[in-house]
């Protein structure tokens, strides 16, 4: 008989550990193995049971599927075993996706997941698959966007513009030192202001300083 994948369900809500538990009873392929009403019993659990795959809740008392996920991840980092995270929570919050994720969170998805879906994801986190539902990858790659600094929409060429406006040089002294045209240099602080969104080189020096681009 083939090994059956261990999973431990992390919930505060003991009718959705027992909907979990019942359903994935009847899995030939997998096994409820303990479970946890909040995030430090998790923890204890997890360190003790080893479990292939967890289902971790998010917003629970005390600790939160978060810190849980992170103590977790930082234990096993540690030892042979590598136990994969599956979000299972109700919760879209642009406070909450990223940080899990960072984390260590394997896999993220909605309460309002079908089961057999649970199920399959609990089998492709076990064979190293992550599973991010369409609305939490939508929202992670919108939160990613808005995280990126705006000079990474720079040219190479305009960057080196930007970082000799933040050193005071003005655009003859700038054209000297990269070797190009006045009118070049002109074009390219056009592009860099509208690029990051401000009004004029003093705002542009001022962002070469709060980005630390000198050092």
């Amino acid at each position: 008989m083939s090994k059956k994948i261990k999973v431990l369900l992390v919930d505060d809500h003991e009718m959705v550990r027992m909907g979990l538990a019942t359903f994935l009873s009847t899995e030939p392929d997998i096994e409820v193995v303990g479970e946890a009403n909040n995030g430090k019993e998790g923890v204890e659990l997890a360190i003790q049971l080893e479990p292939d795959v967890i289902l971790m809740d998010l917003v629970m008392e005390g600790m939160d599927g978060i810190e849980a996920t992170r103590l977790i991840k930082e234990h096993f980092q540690q030892t042979q075993h590598d136990s994969k995270i599956i979000v299972l929570t109700s919760f879209l919050d642009d406070d909450k996706v990223l940080p899990v994720i960072e984390a260590g969170a394997f896999s993220y998805l909605l309460k309002t997941t079908r089961a057999q879906d649970i199920s399959s994801a609990i089998r492709k986190a076990y064979q190293g698959e992550p599973i991010i539902e369409g609305q939490v990858a939508g929202m992670m790659m919108n939160q990613m966007r808005r995280s990126k600094p705006k000079h990474d929409a720079l040219t190479s060429r305009e960057l080196e513009v930007l970082i000799l406006i933040g050193q005071g040089k003005s655009n003859k002294e700038i054209a000297e030192d990269l070797f190009i045209g006045i009118k070049t240099v002109k074009t390219h602080v056009s592009n860099i202001l509208a690029k990051l969104e401000i009004e004029d080189r003093t705002q542009a020096a001022i962002y070469v300083y709060q980005q630390k681009l000198l050092s």
